[in-house]
């Protein structure tokens, strides 16, 4: 199933910030508003909120790996 049509994919190594002030809500929403669809490789899970970061939960690398492979054979990554 072909999710991009004619937008660059943008591959983004970053962490889960639940507030949405970093992380992938962030890189989503600035690659979309620069016109670009923003594949996302969660790196951690953050327990934070917009004024302390109190845990991270790390992924691991083999999944790191397996994300970024699964998006690298569907999908032509432009940066």
């Amino acid at each position: 199933m072909e999710i991009v049509s004619d937008k660059p994919v943008v591959m983004s190594f970053t962490d889960h910030d639940p507030s949405g002030g970093a992380g992938i809500q962030a890189d989503v929403e600035t690659l979309f508003s620069m016109g670009c669809h923003c594949s996302s490789i969660a790196t951690a899970i953050t327990a934070q909120d917009t004024w302390e970061h109190k845990d991270s939960f790390l992924t691991s690398p083999a999944v790191l790996i397996e994300q970024a492979r699964a998006i690298l054979e569907d999908m032509h990554v432009a940066a």
